[in-house]
């Protein structure tokens, strides 16, 4: 496994871990607007190390962990990196530009950096398979990634919970596009895809103009 891989993994588990056992530590680094408005911007970063219970952490290790591969395989540990962590950075600032006014708003998770290397394994890869627990029928990792921003649209109406739905948009934009300006000739040869993954992404933002988010 990629050392880079290893250590996003085992920062993001340790500080997740700390957050857990340490109400202080999680206020303080979580995702919160007033904060961050604040002048506090630590927390456009961190909170994408904080998860709100063990499954929530798990459950985007473990999909990390299966589409991670593919990109460093592709472009490299240091562009993995690179893709990981802007997806991270897109994700907090559409969700600041989106919640902007709601000052109490918070929100954790790595999913936007997550899904910005889901979005970028997909693109590399379009005919990648997904085995999920218990189910014995491979699944297109594509109606994955689209059914996981497709939830995210209802997480972001619902708002029952504390995780950070909106950021998942951001992560995905960010790893689409960084993915296509490295290999713009995804747009010929892989056309269909790049159309494909870019549908969620035009609904959440007709959906934000309508004002029906």
């Amino acid at each position: 496994m990629s050392t880079v891989l290893i250590a996003i993994m085992a920062a993001t588990v340790l500080f997740s871990y700390k957050g857990f056992n340490d109400i202080a530590f999680f206020r303080k680094y979580e995702f919160h607007i007033g904060s961050i408005r604040a002048g506090e911007h630590i927390r456009m970063v961190s909170s994408g190390f904080l998860h709100g219970d063990l499954g929530h952490l798990f459950f985007n290790m473990f999909t990390l962990y299966m589409f991670a591969p593919v990109v460093i395989t592709y472009f490299g540990e240091a562009s993995f990196f690179m893709i990981y962590m802007a997806s991270l950075v897109f994700g907090s600032l559409l969700t600041l530009l989106m919640h902007k006014n709601e000052y109490s708003y918070r929100a954790i998770g790595a999913s936007g950096a997550v899904i910005g290397i889901l979005y970028s394994a997909i693109l590399i890869d379009p005919n990648m398979n997904l085995y999920m627990f218990f189910i014995p029928i491979p699944i297109p990792a594509y109606l994955f990634g689209i059914g996981y921003l497709l939830y995210s649209i209802y997480g972001m109406k619902a708002k029952n919970d504390n995780i950070g739905h909106t950021a998942h948009f951001g992560g995905a934009i960010g790893g689409y596009l960084i993915t296509i300006v490295k290999e713009p000739s995804m747009l010929t040869e892989n056309t269909f895809m790049v159309v494909l993954l870019a549908i969620p992404i035009l609904i959440l933002f007709g959906l934000a103009k309508a004002g029906k988010l």
